[in-house]
């Protein structure tokens, strides 16, 4: 592609950022469609009711570490129709359900026929106490896309909404100083990345929240070392991956650096694991049951087989169990161990 000047950047053109958040979250955006994410693309959340149950064993280890306060927040970013923070609520043991307050943080419009119990914001709470859990929500927050030119430097992408790409200006500022830490590109041309500042940005501020307890994100990732060499931006529509066009026609995503998101709230004690060590360390394991048991309770049997396979399912390497989990506590023990 051959870079563009400043003048032509105007009009049709503009980088991947604010086409992408005009795409998603303008009034006609993706993310403000009746049928919601689980209408394109299945997350871990939709996958099997275990995951929102795993969810809330973790938020009682986070009321044990906090001593059981009398009330004890749970706030879901990027909530979606509200199907993770409704299966949460109804996994969890009776004592601490009475105690739980339950927020759920999306643009979209309160779902029809939502538990009452649950507040619908378009922001996090200014100070919770408790676990805020973010499942696939950075990574729909925009960045630009920046690639190497002929003379070897990165330069932004500009897109119009059909798609069509060339090259801007080249990165600068802070910008330019987040692609040198975070994802150095080399001179050879046609080398991409995605710049994760805005990411930083919106994870400070969401773990800011945190008076005590923990906050968890959740996403495909990448860390220093191992950068895909020509970026991860993609799309979704209707369950298929597809060409990003920011028409408003399809999710539009690209990994998290999450290790990069680590480091930007300033706070001690974040650690990155795959989501099958999580998992297990909540107590899914995907092991089948023992074949003896298709003798005495053949229904059970079946049971425990269906949930061994949704267990192995969120815990497959390749699959759901390669996405990161950002872990950070605040003024609490790391409550799944490590």
């Amino acid at each position: 592609m051959e870079p563009v000047t400043a003048g032509a950047a105007e009009g049709d053109w503009r980088g991947w950022r604010a086409a992408a958040e005009a795409a998603l979250y303008g009034p006609d955006g993706f993310y403000r469609r009746p049928e919601g994410p689980a209408g394109h693309f299945r997350t871990s959340v939709h996958a099997s009711p275990l995951f929102a149950a795993a969810v809330a064993r973790l938020l009682c280890r986070v009321d044990e570490a906090l001593g059981r306060p009398a009330v004890l927040d749970f706030v879901d970013m990027a909530a979606g129709r509200g199907e993770l923070v409704t299966g949460v609520l109804a996994a969890l043991p009776a004592d601490v359900a009475a105690r739980a307050r339950a927020r759920a943080v999306d643009l979209a419009g309160r779902p029809a026929g939502l538990d009452h119990r649950i507040e619908w914001r378009t922001e996090p709470p200014d100070r919770i106490t408790g676990l805020l859990f973010a499942n696939e929500w950075l990574d729909n927050v925009p960045v630009e896309v920046v690639e190497v030119d002929s003379a070897g430097v990165p330069r932004l992408v500009l897109v119009r909404a059909d798609g069509t790409e060339r090259l801007g200006e080249p990165v600068s500022g802070a910008e330019a100083e987040w692609l040198a830490r975070w994802w150095p590109l080399g001179a050879r041309e046609g080398l991409r990345a995605e710049i994760g500042l805005p990411r930083d940005r919106a994870w400070a501020a969401a773990a800011g929240t945190l008076a005590r307890g923990l906050a968890v994100a959740v996403d495909y990732a990448h860390t220093a070392g191992a950068r895909p060499p020509f970026g991860t931006l993609t799309a979704f529509r209707e369950g298929r991956e597809t060409t990003p066009v920011p028409d408003g026609s399809c999710d539009l995503t690209a990994h998290v650096a999450l290790d990069a998101c680590a480091t930007a709230c300033a706070l001690p004690g974040a650690r990155l694991l795959p989501q099958r060590e999580a998992l297990r360390a909540l107590g899914l394991s995907g092991a089948r049951p023992p074949l003896a048991l298709a003798s005495t309770d053949p229904a059970g049997y079946v049971r425990a087989l269906a949930s061994a396979g949704e267990a192995a399912e969120l815990t497959a390497p390749g699959g759901l169990g390669d996405f990161g989990w950002l872990v950070q506590p605040v003024g609490i023990a790391d409550v799944l161990g490590g």
